[in-house]
């Protein structure tokens, strides 16, 4: 994975991996490739692995990856949005961490035990069950909440006159999830609470990943980027190579629909 020229930026949206050495050894490597690395967590760097010799959890972890980050001028969701100045600019880019609350209900079901029950049924059991812990919150869902309050107030104070670059682990909107082999997965993959947002700012484009279906689809005539690399065995069956880059521009792309 290499930069086309000296001055591109590099923009991860998440799942670098799930040992904090492995996590800090790719981003070190990216940071001496790239001019500009700006990351977000995915759900994977926020696991507790019980092989990892980093025991830190919830909060405590991601706060330790953000001073990995800043220790390689990695740039995370909480330091200020830069301005990318290059062609197709300026675009202010905006990593965002604000997780799921289980809102992204499968068909049939009102409640988060209800969804759960049927992912525990079908199987399609996120490992983020057993691994991902929200200390010191009470739960996911409470992390959640605050993850968005805080994001929203920092959105609503910027600059109006640039556009944004919202990137995310996970898809601010429900309808990427539609298309799901199994659907009681969608209850892992974001909250409702961020449906609104490539509206109500100034967005020219989003990216995300977590669903391992790389496409762009547009919603509400904003490109929406679906940039995963993937496991190998996706790689082997969807044949694609590994380590490709997509490239995001500041226009509107072909998209599939």
């Amino acid at each position: 994975m290499h930069p086309a020229s000296p001055d591109d930026w590099l923009v991860i949206a998440g799942d670098v991996g799930e040992i904090l050495d492995d996590v800090a050894a790719v981003l070190r490597l990216l940071a001496d490739r790239f001019d500009t690395v700006i990351w977000a967590p995915g759900n994977h760097e926020l696991w507790t692995h019980p092989q990892d010799p980093v025991q830190l959890r919830g909060e405590a972890r991601y706060r330790r990856i953000v001073e990995i980050c800043r220790g390689l001028g990695v740039l995370t969701p909480e330091d200020p949005y830069p301005v990318w100045d290059g062609p197709g600019g300026p675009l202010r880019i905006a990593p965002l961490f604000v997780l799921y609350d289980y809102s992204f209900l499968p068909p049939g079901c009102t409640t988060k035990d209800q969804a759960l029950a049927r992912a525990y049924e079908s199987g399609a059991v996120c490992s983020d069950e057993f691994l991902l812990h929200p200390d010191p919150y009470p739960s996911r869902e409470a992390w959640c909440r605050a993850r968005v309050a805080e994001t929203e107030a920092r959105l609503d104070a910027c600059p109006k006159d640039v556009p944004l670059l919202l990137v995310n682990h996970y898809p601010l909107v429900r309808e990427p999830t539609d298309i799901l082999y199994f659907p009681e997965f969608a209850q892992w993959c974001g909250t409702r609470a961020t449906a609104d947002w490539h509206t109500r700012y100034p967005v020219q484009g989003v990216v995300y990943g977590h669903l391992h279906i790389p496409r762009t689809t547009v919603h509400d005539g904003v490109p929406f980027h679906e940039v995963s690399l993937g496991y190998p065995r996706e790689w082997r069956r969807h044949g694609r190579p590994p380590g490709g880059l997509h490239r995001v521009r500041p226009t509107r792309p072909e998209v599939a629909r």
